[in-house]
């Protein structure tokens, strides 16, 4: 349960006015809102966290599986548990320039992300997109990814759409493990 604070503390402490407000506090998500690890260029180079992950552990990097051409990997800010994304190794930044093979790739890869969180977690549906173009939604532009995010009835509750907050009940870790554990072999 969230605690009001008297006015008269409020104002001690200089948080402003009393309102009819309740606020909770997720200072965590200002690295996501300031860009934090967010590309300063468009090349390869110029510090794209996608071409960095592939460099590090699997355990370090919330890498959940390798192909040949593209990886999966948690969302480091998941709108869902379990929210993973699909991404070719190499820094390209717009679907039309992948290769036919990195194109088969990331449709397989997407479809073991839906059976791996399926048989993880029993996710009851998916959102899967990606966005093309910071205008379009794309945190980080210059280097494709598609997200795959898993979906359970009643998933949207008060805390999201409200609050603007979202509870996950696991660590990254130990949702990139049980994935891993999950991950399907290939055809």
């Amino acid at each position: 349960m969230l605690a009001r604070m008297s006015s008269e503390s409020e104002q001690q402490i200089g948080v402003g006015s009393p309102d009819a407000f309740q606020r909770l506090w997720t200072p965590h998500r200002m690295a996501y809102i300031q860009g934090e690890n967010k590309p300063s260029g468009p090349g390869a180079g110029d510090g794209c966290p996608f071409c960095t992950i592939p460099a590090k552990s699997d355990e370090d990097g919330l890498v959940i599986a390798r192909g040949e051409l593209v990886y999966a990997v948690l969302n480091l800010y998941p709108y869902n548990g379990g929210h993973l994304m699909v991404v070719p190794f190499r820094h390209v930044a717009d679907y039309t320039d992948l290769t036919d093979q990195e194109t088969v790739e990331l449709g397989d890869y997407t479809k073991r992300a839906v059976k791996a969180l399926r048989a993880a977690s029993g996710a009851q549906g998916f959102n899967i997109g990606m966005n093309q173009g910071e205008v379009a939604g794309a945190g980080i532009a210059a280097h494709l990814h598609q997200h795959i995010v898993p979906r359970w009835g009643g998933d949207t509750n008060f805390m999201p759409v409200v609050g603007h907050t979202k509870v996950l009940p696991q660590l990254l870790a130990d949702t990139r493990r049980m994935l891993a554990e999950k991950w399907p072999a290939g055809a």
